[in-house]
């Protein structure tokens, strides 16, 4: 007894424009939030020691590292992240 695959019922094409549109809000309702967030980010002085390049690329790290704890930028930001994986899968299913 052998079993073909039943072809993989495609999404219609009002899921794929209600799927964009949901892309296009996570980004865009996401990037004014995370703008005043960095904006209103103030560094703590951090005193680093040794090599130009050491001290900016330390410099940067913790740049970043201290806006990803702050939940004013981490929040928008998953979301935003959210809607480019939601944007890579909405792709990926209508190119098949």
């Amino acid at each position: 007894m052998s079993s073909t695959p039943l072809p993989e019922a495609q999404p219609s094409p009002f899921n794929y424009v209600l799927g964009f549109l949901l892309v296009g809000a996570a980004w865009g309702l996401t990037t004014p939030f995370m703008r005043r967030a960095a904006i209103d980010y103030k560094p703590p002085e951090r005193n680093f020691h040794g090599h130009f390049v050491r001290r900016k690329v330390f410099g940067v790290l913790y740049a970043v590292l201290d806006m990803l704890r702050r939940p004013s930028y981490l929040v928008p930001f998953l979301l935003n992240i959210t809607g480019s994986v939601w944007f890579f899968l909405l792709v990926g299913k209508a190119g098949k």
